[in-house]
């Protein structure tokens, strides 16, 4: 089990990215969580398996179909527990 911290930039408020990552995350079986942040950008927890990752990681690179992302940064971080993948606030 692994898990990563993302900070994602671009267009990614207001166009439904953290609906379409929190769906991508449950669709591959991921645990964490997604929120907006202050600056603009989504940051996402992620934990799981490291081939679901990239696969969770490819998706997440292009996003919905209004969002444009621009850069992802990632950190490896702490495996954390949770009980399935929310939208926070």
């Amino acid at each position: 089990m692994k898990e990563l911290h993302l900070h994602i930039k671009g267009r990614v408020q207001g166009v439904g990215f953290r609906q379409f990552t929190a769906s991508q995350a449950r669709r591959l079986g991921l645990l964490g969580w997604v929120r907006n942040t202050r600056d603009g950008a989504v940051e996402c927890r992620v934990q799981g398996e490291p081939a679901a990752l990239e696969r969770f990681l490819a998706a997440v690179n292009k996003g919905p179909a209004l969002a444009r992302v621009d850069y992802v940064e990632r950190m490896e971080v702490p495996a954390d527990q949770y009980s399935g993948f929310d939208i926070t606030y």
